[in-house]
This record gives C-alpha cells, structure tokens and sequence, in this order.
C-alpha cells in the first residue's frame, strides 16, 4: 500500500511537532505501508520570508522571491527526514526540482505540468521513506525554480499521488475535518465528513482554505481518493474524524452547505467594451509586470468599460496593487476594499434559497456591492468591513 501524506505548516510549526509527524509517519512505515510526506514550511515561515523580502524591496524581483519562499519547505523536508533516521528509518528528502515537478515559467503561481518522479520512485523501491517539498518545482524552459502559489503544497502531494497511483492522498492539517464554515470565524460551523469533488472544487474556488482548488481539480481528473484530516489522528482516514472526498457523493435534494470567503478582491478597469479584448491587455500586463495571473471571478461590461473581479494570495494582490499602472493607462484598480462570502450548496442553486439568502442579507442591512451566481454557489461581493457579519448571516442557513 503507498500513501502520500501532506503536512501543513501548523502541523510542522516547532519541533516538538516535527517529531510528532515523524512518529506518526514511522507508525504507517513500520504496518510495510509505504509513505512520501510532502511538507509545507514550518508555522508562520513563509508570511516570515514574504516580510523579509518586502521590508528589502518595495517590489521584489519575482526570480529571487521564488529563491527566497523555496526555503520554507527545504527546513521542513530536510528536519523531517533527520527526526524519520533519528528514528531508524532510511528517509531522504528532495526539493520540488529533485523529485521530478516540473511547472510553467510563472513565478510565485506556477502550475504543475509535468510530473516525472524517478528518484521519488527509486527511493520507494530501496524502501526509503520519501520527504518532499510541497509548494515548489522547477520550469524545464527557464531551468528555474518555482513555487505554486499559496496552498501550493496540496497540489504537489496530489500531483504526486496521481504520478505514483497512490491508494490515497492524506491532507492532514491542525484541523479535525472540512467544516461548514471556519470555525474560528463561525464556532456553531459543523463538520463534513463525506463530500464529492464537485462540492470540494466549487467550494475551494470561493476561498475554502482546507485545500487549494487546482489541487482539488487535479484530483477529480486524476481520480486521487483525498482524506482531509487532522494530523494528531492516528487512524489514517479510517476514524470518525476527517473529511474523505469521493466520486460517489450525491445528496437527494438541495441545501446548503458551506459557506467560504475570499478576504480580498481587487475590482480592476479596463478602458474596452468588448471582454475578449480586455482580458488580453489585462494578462499581457500581467505577464510584462512578471505577476502571475490571478483567479479571474468576474467580468462584465458596465459604460463601455469592462471591470474585472480578480482573487489571488496576498503577496499576488499585492505585486498587482504595487504594477506600474502609468505603462498601463487603460488599466486601472477601482476598488481595492471588497472580499466576497459565497454559500454552496450540495446541488444547484434553487430560487427558494436565493429568496432566503435575500431576505437575510436584508434583514442584516447589508447590500452586496455585486452578486455572481455558479452552479452550485451564491456568491456575494461585499465591503471587507462586512465580511463577518455575512458570512455568520449567511451560515444561519445550514441547517
């Protein structure tokens, strides 16, 4: 049996909980379960490194922030490892370029595009216990290393796990399970113990933290079976705790779900009233400014101007925010306060629950600056200073 587990950073934030990962990866080792833990960095290390660069540049250079935020997850595969032979287990560690990641030439938002995994294999064969660096990879055009963006660490143990046809893809966290909410934000928020991609994806897409969503897309097309769990459990998905994410799921009718928030949106402006046309201005700005596209969630034409709706992690948004916009004229952000609350549902979205949702946004006094709706989510983009009060407002809906 081959598992991949993926450690998040609260998981590996000191090193009493470095060891207590490595006791749990030497237990499955020692049932002849083979193992290749992808780590993210430990705790806080990559907001550390991302302060450590902004308070040296006011714009840094995208190579050498890649350099930089690679470091992260080296200390965390490497003190892994060291704790695994301390243990007497064989394990060795590889950065993201060792194992075989190969990603596009995009810095701090590099997609995965090929996966060939040799020495992750060998050392599987030698029966080694494999340490990776999540959340990084090498572009074989540029010959340089890469990092995937926030969240990026789910994505390489998914990527992984398709490459080796692992029995399953562990995403163990310092949280028990998917909930209804964020706990932190919502306490009455509920656990979820099964749901299929589909939830998992449109959720994601909407900002649910439990896992990036191109790592959930990838494991819909690859068919990865995920387990999302808490990482002091011992029972490996086999327990009461935990999230497992399958095909299979379908609910009889349709409710809501969950609700998730992107904390910030940029509204850009582009000066063109054909869509087609400034998408194109926009990426190629974009792709001159060396920032990774972000997650578009809207676009529409309103006075002969398109306005896009853009989502990224911070330290996109803010390289975005810093662009040099007197070389982009027809481009501009207009408002840089909104974040979005959207609730999904476990089937498509009904009218009577768009008339709930209305009249409880009403009755809160507020009034979304813009509503999108996809196929299974109500999406409403508010003022940031709202965010809360709408996502407790819209989570006294699920039942």
């Amino acid at each position: 049996m081959l598992i991949v587990q993926k450690y998040g950073g609260a998981t590996l934030a000191d090193p009493e909980k470095i060891k207590s990962a490595a006791r749990r990866i030497s237990e499955l080792k020692k049932k002849q379960i083979q193992i290749v833990a992808v780590v993210s960095a430990m705790g806080q290390t990559t907001n550390q490194l991302i302060e450590l660069a902004h308070n040296v540049s006011h714009s840094p250079n995208l190579r050498e922030f890649d350099m930089l935020l690679s470091v992260g997850e080296r200390i965390s595969m490497s003190l892994v490892s060291i704790a695994l032979n301390d243990l007497g287990h064989e394990a060795i560690s590889f950065t993201g370029s060792q194992a075989g990641i190969f990603t596009d030439e995009s810095h701090l938002g590099a997609m995965i595009k090929d996966v060939k995994a040799h020495r992750v294999q060998e050392a599987l064969e030698k029966n080694k216990i494999v340490i990776l660096a999540g959340f990084q990879g090498v572009s074989p055009v540029t010959k340089e290393i890469t990092t995937l963006g926030r969240g990026g660490s789910d994505t390489s143990a998914v990527a992984m796990a398709a490459f080796l046809n692992a029995d399953r893809c562990e995403i163990l966290k310092d949280v028990s399970s998917i909930f209804t909410a964020d706990p932190k934000l919502v306490p009455q928020a509920k656990k979820i113990t099964q749901m299929n991609y589909d939830h998992l994806l449109e959720m994601t897409f909407w900002g649910a933290k439990v896992l990036h969503y191109r790592s959930v897309e990838l494991a819909k097309v690859k068919k990865v079976k995920l387990y999302v769990g808490p990482a002091h459990d011992h029972h490996h998905g086999e327990s009461s705790d935990g999230t497992i994410i399958h095909e299979g799921i379908m609910f009889e009718s349709s409710k809501p779900l969950a609700v998730n928030s992107h904390s910030k949106i940029l509204e850009m402006t582009i000066q063109s009233d054909t869509t087609a046309q400034a998408f194109e201005m926009l990426f190629q700005a974009f792709q001159k400014s060396n920032i990774a596209v972000p997650q578009i969630l809207n676009g529409f034409v309103q006075n002969k101007k398109t306005h896009v709706l853009v989502t990224a992690p911070s330290e996109i948004l803010a390289a975005i925010e810093a662009m040099d916009f007197s070389k982009y004229p027809q481009i501009s952000i207009t408002n840089n306060k909104l974040c979005s609350v959207s609730l999904t549902c476990t089937g498509s979205t009904l009218n009577d629950t768009l008339v709930a949702v209305t009249k409880k946004l009403a009755e809160s006094h507020i009034q979304p600056t813009y509503f999108i709706q996809s196929a299974m989510s109500l999406n409403y983009i508010v003022e940031q200073n709202h965010k809360d009060k709408t996502i407790q407002t819209l989570h006294s809906l699920i039942g």
